[in-house]
C-alpha cells in the first residue's frame, strides 16, 4: 500500500511537470577526519579517540584521528580552517585556541572568520597550587605577601601564551600584585621545580596536582572555578577573594567556516550522545574532565567571549609571542 502511494505521488508530480525532490544524502557520506593539535597520548588525544570510537559506531563510517601537533595548536587548527567545509573534517580545540588570537603576532588563519564552533565537549578545573611549605595558605595571605614583597614571588607555567600562563596574569591584574612569570617547556618540569622550591606558585590542572597534594609535596590554595567543587568542598575558590575570577581548561570541536548547518548539528548531536554515555563519561572523569554539551551557536558565543576576555588580559599584561 505504501509503495503504491509513493508511486502515485511520483506520477502526479510527473504529470504536473514537477520532478520529485531528491532524497537528502546520508551523513556522513564517507570517512570523517578528526584533527588533534597535539601528539598522540595526551588528554586531548585520548578524548578525541574516545569520541572517534563512539562516532564511528553511530555512523558506520571511519572516523580517523589525525595528530597535527606544533606551534601552540596553530598547525592543527590551520589544517581544519583550510579544509573543505563539507562536514568531513573537524578539529579538537582547547583553551589555547581562544588565547592565540590575542598573543600571537601573526596567525595563519582568522579564528572568527575561518572556523566555527560545533560543541564544547568538556572542561577541566584549574587549581592555584604552591609548594607544601610556602608561607601562605590562602589567597588573602598570598596577596598580602605579594604586596609586601613585589616581584619576589614567582609563578610557573608550561609555556608562554598557555591558559595557565594567562591565568597567572589575570590573577596578578585582579589582585593588583607583581608576581614574576617563569615559563617552562611543559607542565611536568614546571611542577617539578614548584615541588623543589625553585618557583612559588602555579596554576595547574586539578587532576594533575592532586597526586602531589595527597603525597604532601604541594598544597592547593584555591580553585579557579566559579563555585566550590562538591567533591572537594574544603577548597575555596579564587573568586571568593577576587570577585568574578574564573579560569578553566576547555575542550571542544570546531569545523571549517561554511560547513552546512545541518551537518554541524548532526556532528553535535552525535558527539553529545557519545560523551554523555556512561562509559565515556566515566573515562572523562578519570581524566579530570567534566562532560559539557552546547549547541553550535552557543559554543560560538562562548569562543567569542573567551577571545575577548583573553585579549583584554594580554593587552593589560603586554603578553606577545613572535
Amino acid at each position: 500500500m505504501k509503495q503504491a502511494l509513493i508511486a502515485a505521488a511520483v506520477c502526479v508530480a510527473a504529470l504536473a511537470g514537477v520532478a520529485p525532490a531528491p532524497a537528502a544524502p546520508a551523513y556522513p557520506a564517507g570517512p570523517v577526519h578528526l584533527v588533534v593539535p597535539f601528539p598522540a597520548g595526551g588528554p586531548t588525544d585520548t578524548l578525541a579517540r574516545l569520541l572517534a570510537e563512539g562516532l564511528q559506531a553511530q555512523w558506520g563510517q571511519p572516523v580517523i584521528v589525525e595528530n597535527k601537533p606544533g606551534a601552540g595548536t596553530l598547525i592543527g587548527a590551520d589544517y581544519v580552517a583550510k579544509a573543505a567545509p563539507d562536514g568531513q573534517t573537524m578539529g579538537m580545540v582547547i583553551s589555547a585556541y581562544t588565547i592565540n588570537p590575542s598573543v600571537r603576532r601573526s596567525m595563519p588563519y582568522d579564528t572568527l572568520r575561518d572556523l566555527q564552533g560545533v560543541t564544547q565537549l568538556a572542561e577541566s578545573k584549574l587549581a592555584l597550587v604552591a609548594r607544601a611549605d610556602a608561607p601562605f595558605d590562602t589567597v588573602p595571605e598570598l596577596i598580602e605577601l605579594a604586596r609586601r614583597q613585589p616581584a619576589k614571588l614567582t609563578y610557573a607555567s608550561p609555556g608562554a601564551g598557555t591558559s595557565t600562563h594567562l591565568a597567572g596574569e589575570l590573577f596578578k591584574h585582579a589582585a593588583g600584585v607583581d608576581i614574576v612569570h617563569v615559563p617552562y617547556k611543559g607542565s611536568s618540569p614546571a611542577q617539578t621545580d614548584l615541588i623543589g622550591g625553585q618557583v612559588d606558585l602555579m596554576f595547574d590542572l586539578l587532576q594533575s596536582a592532586l597526586p602531589m597534594v595527597r603525597s604532601g609535596r604541594l598544597k592547593i590554595i584555591a580553585l579557579a572555578s566559579p563555585q566550590r567543587d562538591p567533591a572537594f568542598p574544603d577548597y575555596p575558590t579564587v573568586g571568593e577573594t577576587l570577585d568574578g575570577f574564573e579560569v578553566g581548561s576547555m575542550f571542544g570541536l570546531v569545523a571549517p567556516a561554511g560547513t552546512p548547518t545541518d551537518k554541524l548539528q548532526a556532528i553535535r548531536d552525535a558527539a553529545a550522545q557519545v560523551i554523555q554515555s556512561p562509559k565515556v563519561a566515566q573515562a572523562m572523569t578519570d581524566l579530570g574532565m567534566t562532560p559539557v554539551v552546547s549547541t553550535p551557536a552557543a559554543f560560538d558565543r562562548f569562543l567569542r567571549d573567551e577571545i575577548d576576555k583573553w585579549r583584554e588580559v594580554a593587552q593589560q599584561s603586554n603578553v606577545r609571542i613572535d
